[in-house]
């Protein structure tokens, strides 16, 4: 195959399509106002969910923000797992030892073994795996986890390098 054959159907034209990345809309509802139509099936109040989200968002470990919450951490991490964060207590074999666990195809003990799992990790990776998040939550929160750098405007290497680059124009 030949340079021709590899270019044949290739055109130029003079056009460019804008193929930027959506843009998401970030509203200015507050975050308690985001979780009302949750907090009903979530096992922690609302406020505890505000505080912990909070908290999670700007950096600390599901521990601390469930603590700072007033929860204790498998509840931190139940809620957030409902809200549509993911949250993997065990490794993937673990978690497939754990649906093993959950289909009788195995004791408890094989599978805390075998998952090389805690009490609490185990209880809360079956808990993962038998509970879906909540329809739309993770929709409805997506601007509260989405990062900062996200939200702002992306600046590539090239508008930073603007004012040092010439066009096509000034090369005549």
């Amino acid at each position: 195959m030949g340079l021709a054959d590899i270019a044949s159907g290739v055109k130029v034209t003079s056009e460019q399509h804008d193929r930027s990345v959506a843009a998401i809309d970030v509203t200015d509802a507050s975050l308690a106002d985001r979780l009302a139509p949750f907090a009903d099936d979530l096992p922690c109040a609302a406020g505890a969910a505000v505080t912990l989200i909070e908290s999670y968002v700007s950096g600390s470990s599901v521990g601390d923000s469930s603590y700072a919450a007033g929860l204790a951490p498998v509840t931190g991490a139940k809620t957030l797992h409902l809200l549509g964060e993911p949250i993997a207590p065990l490794s993937p074999v673990g978690r497939r030892v754990v649906r093993e666990w959950i289909d009788a195809d195995c004791t408890r003990a094989e599978a805390l073994e075998l998952a090389h799992a805690s009490e609490a990790e185990f209880a809360l990776a079956v808990f993962v795996e038998t509970h879906e998040p909540l329809a739309g939550a993770r929709e409805a929160l997506e601007p509260v986890f989405m990062p900062e750098s996200a939200k702002r405007p992306t600046v590539t290497k090239r508008d930073v390098l603007a004012e040092t680059m010439s066009d096509a124009s000034e090369l005549r």
